[in-house]
C-alpha cells in the first residue's frame, strides 16, 4: 500500500499515511489531530548498479555496408 507525506499547517509535524491509491486526494488528519493538512510532493529514489551484456560484434567485415563493397 502507497504511502503519502503530509505536513500539518497547524503544528508543523510532517507524517506519512498508509492508504491505497483511490484515497491519495482524500484529506489527512494530523496525528494531535488537526484538520489544516498539506500533502507532500514526494520523490523516489533508486540505487545501484545495473549490469547490462556487452553488444555483439556485427557479422562482416564492418564498413559502411557491414562487409560489403561500398562503391
Amino acid at each position: 500500500m502507497p504511502r503519502y507525506d503530509y505536513r500539518c499547517r497547524a503544528c508543523g509535524a510532517t507524517f506519512e499515511v498508509s492508504r491505497p491509491m483511490i484515497q491519495a486526494s482524500d484529506p489527512a488528519t494530523c496525528p494531535d489531530g488537526h484538520d489544516d493538512t498539506v500533502k507532500l510532493l514526494s520523490t523516489v529514489a533508486v540505487t545501484g548498479r545495473g549490469t547490462a551484456p556487452a553488444p555483439r560484434p556485427s557479422a562482416g567485415g564492418g564498413g559502411c555496408c557491414g562487409g560489403g563493397c561500398c562503391s
